[in-house]
């Protein structure tokens, strides 16, 4: 797999965090527009990014989250991390439910930032 930059990595991220309760839900699709008008001011197509992980079995999600978490890490300064925790947070709290997928996935990207 090629490595992603931050920006692509963390929308890999949040994408996987939305998807492993099974649901996606309108509040979740508001936040992750609301990181890609952070991270993309200019109107990028993602398309291809979407494909990849629309392609992900449920048993390659764990493996390309780890992956995307390392590319985040390499990419970030602490500060950036720290900010895209706090986010991925309200993302899997945005439906006011946290499966326990979400906080067992939520949980291994802090211990791969060992935020």
């Amino acid at each position: 797999m090629q490595k992603s930059n931050k920006s692509i990595a963390g929308y890999h991220l949040l994408m996987i965090l939305s998807a492993v309760d099974n649901e996606f839900s309108p509040e979740e699709g508001l936040k992750i527009q609301e990181y890609l008008a952070e991270e993309f001011p200019f109107r990028m197509n993602l398309d291809n990014e979407l494909d990849v992980i629309a392609s992900l079995q449920q048993e390659e999600w764990k493996d390309h989250f780890e992956f995307h978490a390392r590319c985040f890490l390499d990419d970030s300064e602490e500060s950036e991390r720290a900010h895209f925790i706090e986010f991925a947070k309200s993302l899997i709290k945005a439906d006011d439910e946290v499966s326990e997928n979400e906080h067992r996935f939520y949980s291994l990207l802090k211990n791969l930032w060992k935020s």
